[in-house]
């Protein structure tokens, strides 16, 4: 019986690179987290041993932190773009076909010292010493066929809690039944969000600015998950995708992963006590997990159901 070679890539995962910019005594500091994967004209590399058409993994390393020298890194979304149209248009002799380029970027806050505690003047304005500031991560996965960009952003262990307006009730009751319903809850989730970007790069076209809309696409989640009387976490998913939808034009569709970080009344009645929703067990696992993509109508979703 034949065997067919089916779909196969390959490149070099999580390189991790920290650029720093010393233009002046005021630093900056971009810290990314790059893996590159590339298809193509492969077949000879696994069914001969050939080596023909291979670039080394090692390469595409090198072409990482090269290029974060030579071109500096405005934005991961920018920089995702850069390489993944270089793989593709400038490997020799045309055989890499497709280029998907994955970043994580982790941000520093500057470390602030007030006056009376500097050593010498002015040190305080030196700029150089940082801490990794939010709990979010902030993520990128550019796609170029040759034709096309395709770039999908998003977020990840974005941790959001409600303390009130959350009920859940309602709902089938069948034998195996137990929950209770609940006229005031706790809703938290821990938000993986991921949007596909109108973007194509053809024919000249402009790229977002990417810096900004990753903040306002945030701030529109928040501000939905902030602002919705919730009857439940499916809701507030379709309030939060709707929520940037309606407020960035350069968004098709939002895709989000929310676990329900489950918030359980504990008895306090063998201490004599009353629980007036005031003391919860805060449950890891196991979790209810809800999933859902909100795009435009006319828009064919391509973000993957992982």
């Amino acid at each position: 019986m034949a065997h067919v070679l089916g779909q196969n890539q390959y490149g070099k995962a999580e390189n991790r690179i920290v650029r720093v910019y010393r233009d002046s005594t005021r630093h900056e500091i971009k810290d990314l987290n790059v893996s590159v994967a590339l298809q193509g004209e492969f077949e000879d590399v696994h069914l001969t041993g050939s080596n023909a058409n291979c670039l080394p993994t090692d390469t595409t390393k090198n072409t990482v932190f090269a290029f974060a020298k030579e071109y500096g890194i405005d934005s991961a979304e920018a920089f995702g773009i850069l390489l993944a149209r270089h793989f593709v248009d400038d490997t020799e002799r045309g055989v890499v076909h497709s280029a998907r380029i994955r970043i994580e970027e982790y941000a520093w806050d500057r470390i602030k010292t007030p006056d009376n505690s500097a050593r010498f003047i002015g040190s305080e304005e030196v700029g150089h010493s940082f801490v990794r500031s939010g709990q979010e991560t902030r993520t990128t996965e550019v796609v170029y066929d040759g034709e096309n960009v395709q770039v999908i952003s998003g977020l990840k262990d974005l941790i959001v809690m409600n303390s009130t307006n959350s009920e859940f009730w309602g709902y089938i009751k069948d034998k195996y039944t137990t929950l209770q319903e609940a006229y005031d809850r706790i809703l938290a989730t821990q938000v993986t969000a991921r949007w596909k970007y109108g973007y194509s790069g053809r024919d000249g076209e402009a790229q977002p600015n990417w810096n900004r809309s990753y903040t306002h696409v945030k701030r529109h989640l928040l501000e939905a998950f902030a602002e919705t009387y919730s009857y439940s976490l499916q809701q507030t998913l379709h309030s939060m995708g709707t929520r940037v939808l309606n407020n960035r034009a350069e968004v098709d569709e939002v895709r989000l992963e929310l676990p329900n970080k489950h918030h359980f009344l504990v008895d306090l009645e063998p201490f004599g006590l009353k629980n007036d929703n005031e003391v919860y067990y805060a449950a890891d696992r196991m979790y209810g997990l809800i999933e859902g993509t909100v795009h435009r109508e006319g828009v064919v979703p391509v973000i993957p159901v992982v």
